[in-house]
Formats: structure tokens, C-alpha cells, sequence
């Protein structure tokens, strides 16, 4: 057998670190054997085969047995950047199959100069094509573009979420009418082609709550899918004014998700009762959850999100449930890039570098088949896609 790296053994009562390499093995057999009996000799030599057995290319600290780690996170392969274009942050990328066998990405972009917090009064919606979920990808085309004027959608577009459903092409997304926090809403793209035109409204599709209660501040974030019974469920994310405007924590107010019902793809969407359905405040710390990506497999509801302060800030968080509304105790659903490639030092200007957040699947044949995320970096030192293959 041919051993095509290093691996690490612990045996016995001697915790021997042995670093194998095919030249050496059986010389180290010899010391082992001496300071063990045979049987123990023969279950050490069999794990050290297995351990340098190991593909080179996968970095020795993603060989994990954290028990908080799901098996969402296990079957990840990074595959690397994608969406890397020159003079953009690039967002929120939403992957879809088309029916001419490419990959469509609907993705956030905004101008280079506008830093990163342009995507509040900046974004754009923008398509991209490629042959391969793995890239390159070709910029089409513009979507959706702030509208200006006094449209609810007037200085921002963003989180693109997109979907077939009914014969139809929607895409969910936020927007905001003054370029701030308190008047994000989502709304509802449609055609009937992955190319255009796209038709959107002229109201936003969900509203906040009541003031007073848990989402009286915005609606955003939002994750779709038609459910087997027929009706079509929302998720978004929210939060309350008073707890963002008077924070008593660092991270300002304490994002919570709901989730919302119809019986029409238009809508109107009611607001279930139950409300929020993930709520980490209860917890302690301020804890709390974001970008939820939510999909239907295996008679199962299984969520998404970006961690914050659960497991930490860098994290991904994977729940799943029977029903929808009542979700698990979360697990990591992914880890810090630095998990799975080398990086570049962080530049000065990116304070989120090395985070992966906004995670969308993309889906063939009714099965997920790649992560896409966003993480700040990569060659024009902005932001861009990162893709993993899902094993």
C-alpha cells in the first residue's frame, strides 16, 4: 500500500505520537511491538493505515470529532471562490439549475468604493451563468436596482433568494427607502424565465408586527418553500426597535426568526401564532441567529443560519424539525474559512474576514448538491461566493 501522507497514532498507556511515512513504517513496528502485546500491536498498525490513507489535499485540522459538529458540516468539500469581479463586493448568492442544464446565480453586488456597508443603500440584484456550479461565472445582467423615488424599494436590493415554483421563476428579496436599518421589508420578483423581464411590486410582501412586539422593527432575510400540503411558507428574520435603538449588549437588539403562511404565492402571508419559532434569547448572551436558508428532505425541515453567539460568531448553525415551527437544538453546520483553506492575511479594511455567512443551496435532481456562501476576501481584496461540494 502506498501512503501518501502523515498521520498521527495514540497507543496504549504510552501516548506514542508516531508520525508515519511509508520508508520508516516498519521500522516503527519493530520499536511498538517490543512495548506491546500482539493484539494491541495489530488494532495500532490497522488505525495508522487508515489515517495515512487520508487524501493530501484536506488540511489535518478538518479531521474533527467535535460532537457539535452536524453531519451537514462532515460532508463538505471546499471547491473555492466563485463571483470574483473587480470593482464589487458580491453577496447573498443564490444558486438554480435552469432548464438549459446552467448553473444561475442571483447574487447582491455594489460598487467597491461604497465599502462594505453599501450593501444598506447601495445593492443590486445581479444574474450570473456558469456550465458548472463550480464556475467560472458570467455576469448577465441586472436584475433588480433600487428604484429611487418614493418605492418602498427605493435605495437598496438585496438577499436574493430564488426559486421555481407554480411554472414560474420567484425571487424573494429586501429592500429599504432610506438607505437605513428600519425600513428593510421583503418583497417578491417573478418571470417566467431565468432572463427576464421580472415583474415586482409595488408594496413589500411582508410587513412588521405590531409595536411592542418581537418583529415591530423590520422584515428581511427571507426563506421560501412550498410546503407538501400545498400552502406557501416564509420564513424571515426580525427584531424589536427597543432592543436595537436601546441596546444593552454589544451586538444591538436580538434577531429572532418567524415565519409566516398563505395560501397563494402572492400572498397575503399570516403571520403564525406561534411566533418567533427561533428565538436563542432565552439562552443568555444575546444570542441569536440570521441569514436562515430552510429546504424540505427526507420528510424533514432543515434550517440554515449564520451563528451568532451561540457557538460564536464565525460559525454556521444547522436545526432540522418534523414540522417546521418547533426546530432542534442547533449543531455547526459549518466552520471558519480558515477550517478548510489557507488564507491570505486579513487586510485592514475586511473585519469579516474568514466568515462565511449568507448560506444558500443549490439543488439537482431534487437533492442539495453544493453550498454557496459569501466571505469577505479574495483576489480584489472585497467580497465574493464560496462554493463546497456537498459529499
Amino acid at each position: 500500500m502506498k501512503f501518501n501522507r502523515s498521520c498521527f497514532i495514540l497507543t496504549g498507556r504510552y501516548r506514542t505520537l508516531l508520525c508515519v511515512k511509508t520508508h520508516i513504517f516498519s521500522k516503527l513496528n519493530c520499536i511498538i511491538y517490543k512495548e506491546m502485546n500482539r493484539r494491541k500491536f495489530i488494532v495500532g498498525n490497522s488505525l495508522a493505515l487508515l489515517g495515512s490513507c487520508l487524501p493530501f489535499n484536506i488540511k489535518m485540522n478538518t479531521i474533527k470529532r467535535d460532537p457539535r459538529l452536524s453531519d451537514f458540516e462532515k460532508r463538505l468539500q471546499p471547491v473555492g471562490r466563485v463571483l470574483e469581479f473587480e470593482g464589487y463586493y458580491v453577496w447573498c448568492n443564490s444558486p438554480i439549475e435552469g432548464p438549459d442544464g446552467k448553473i444561475h446565480v442571483f447574487f447582491s453586488r455594489w460598487a467597491q468604493e461604497k465599502k462594505m456597508s453599501g450593501w444598506i443603500n447601495s445593492s443590486e440584484i445581479a444574474h450570473a451563468v456558469a456550465d458548472s456550479p463550480e464556475g467560472p461565472y458570467t455576469y448577465i445582467s441586472t436584475v433588480l436596482a433600487p428604484r429611487g423615488g418614493n418605492y418602498w424599494d427605493a435605495t437598496t436590493c438585496h438577499n436574493p433568494s430564488i426559486h421555481f415554483v407554480d411554472g414560474k421563476y420567484v425571487l424573494f428579496y429586501m429592500g429599504n427607502s432610506n438607505g437605513k436599518l428600519n425600513t428593510k421589508r421583503i418583497g417578491l420578483a417573478t418571470s417566467d424565465s431565468l432572463y427576464g423581464p421580472w415583474e415586482r411590486p409595488e408594496v413589500p410582501l411582508l410587513l412588521p408586527g405590531k409595536e411592542g412586539s418581537w418583529d415591530d422593527y423590520i422584515t428581511t432575510n427571507p426563506s421560501f418553500l412550498k410546503h407538501p400540503n400545498g400552502e406557501y411558507w416564509l420564513y424571515y428574520k426580525s427584531l424589536d426597535a427597543e432592543g436595537y435603538l436601546h441596546p444593552k449588549f454589544d451586538i444591538h437588539g436580538n434577531r429572532k426568526y418567524g415565519l409566516a403562511i398563505s395560501k397563494s404565492l402572492h400572498g397575503p402571508y399570516k403571520k403564525f401564532e406561534g411566533n418567533p419559532i427561533v428565538d436563542f434569547s432565552k439562552t443568555g448572551d444575546n444570542k441569536q441567529c440570521e441569514d436562515a436558508f430552510v429546504w424540505y428532505e427526507d420528510k424533514k425541515f432543515k434550517m440554515l443560519t449564520r451563528d451568532l453567539g451561540y457557538f460564536g460568531v464565525d460559525n454556521g448553525l444547522y436545526m432540522d424539525s418534523s414540522d417546521g415551527k418547533h426546530w432542534s437544538s442547533p449543531l455547526i453546520a459549518f466552520q471558519p474559512l480558515s477550517k478548510y483553506v489557507n488564507q491570505p492575511e486579513a487586510p485592514k479594511h475586511l473585519n469579516r474576514y474568514g466568515r462565511l455567512e449568507r448560506p444558500q443551496l443549490l439543488f439537482q435532481k431534487g437533492k442539495p448538491t453544493y453550498l454557496f456562501a459569501a466571505s469577505q476576501g479574495g483576489k480584489y481584496e472585497t467580497a465574493s461566493g464560496f462554493v463546497f461540494k456537498l459529499k
